[in-house]
């Protein structure tokens, strides 16, 4: 029986402005100096490892590179300026920080996998180095009014000083909820192994990392405010995209993926009976599309 080959992969920190950012990389095999490189940023409420399996089936022939946000999986949750400390957890702030971990690691030219909060963060990168993007994969990841279901509109409404309003977030960072963004939407529940929204409790339970997460919702509606920028970027500098969507996604449904369209009529669009998640249920499906789309783009 053949052996198929096993990515080696790293598991690194990196100082960025005096914040510890944790960050996977696949070794591609024989160290392949033209093998092309692609940053995939995670969404809520996960990190990087939501991509193990990904990377594993894909690292041995690209550099996959996953960073954990500040606040987010094994990276330093330095303590909010809304409790007393210094750190701002806004999505221009994950922005700038992910800017200089790239610009740390050298990386002048990537391929972008974009899913849920790594639309915002993903999309504000484009828009400063439209130069470093050789190419976006769009994984349920929203940057159009109509990709928003009723119930991701009621939450971007959502306002620190509003009764109720920090209550009906803390719900969204229990168990049933993470366990809910993980299994809402799916065909077959039993093809989500519970690793990832175990993992991803564990880590929303840590000290300190209610207030981050609590912050970045509140700081939401700035990414809807943004999509306009985001759609011209499109239509200017047309990008090759691969868009892969979780139609049964309760909170950005398939009318997000295909709005794409109107902006990009070139770019490939794949719609998947599963939710939120879709690398969860569909990786089979998925990483040979994501690989096709990589050997296209070359170096």
């Amino acid at each position: 029986m053949a052996v198929p080959t096993v990515p080696r992969i790293l598991h690194r920190h990196l100082d960025v402005d005096g914040v510890r950012i944790f960050y996977r990389e696949s070794v591609p095999t024989g160290a392949r100096d033209d093998a092309p490189t692609m940053l995939l940023l995670h969404g809520f409420p996960s990190a990087s490892h939501q991509y193990r399996r990904l990377i594993d089936a894909l690292g041995s022939h690209y550099r996959l590179i996953a960073p954990d946000y500040p606040g987010f999986g094994h990276s330093d949750a330095p303590a909010p300026t809304t409790d007393g400390g210094t750190f701002s957890y806004t999505f221009d702030h994950l922005a700038d920080i992910t800017e200089r971990f790239l610009q740390e690691l050298g990386l002048t030219r990537f391929v972008l996998y974009a899913f849920d909060f790594g639309a915002p963060v993903g999309f504000r990168l484009a828009t400063r180095h439209p130069e470093r993007i050789a190419g976006l994969v769009v994984q349920n990841a929203n940057a159009y009014e109509e990709g928003l279901s009723e119930a991701a509109r009621s939450f971007i409404a959502l306002r620190p000083q509003a009764p109720g309003a920090e209550q009906t977030i803390r719900e969204l960072l229990t168990l049933p909820a993470t366990r809910g963004q993980y299994e809402g939407g799916t065909t077959d529940p039993r093809l989500v192994a519970p690793d990832g929204w175990t993992l991803d409790q564990h880590f929303l339970d840590l000290p300190g990392r209610t207030r981050p997460q609590l912050d970045l919702a509140f700081d939401y509606h700035s990414n809807v405010a943004r999509y306009p920028e985001w759609q011209q970027w499109l239509r200017t500098h047309t990008p090759p995209v691969l868009i892969l969507w979780g139609r049964n996604d309760p909170f950005f449904p398939e009318p997000g993926a295909r709005a794409y369209l109107r902006d990009l009529p070139d770019a490939e669009l794949h719609l998947f009976d599963t939710g939120h998640f879709a690398l969860e249920e569909n990786l089979p499906e998925i990483a040979p599309l994501i690989a096709d789309f990589l050997d296209r783009l070359g170096p």
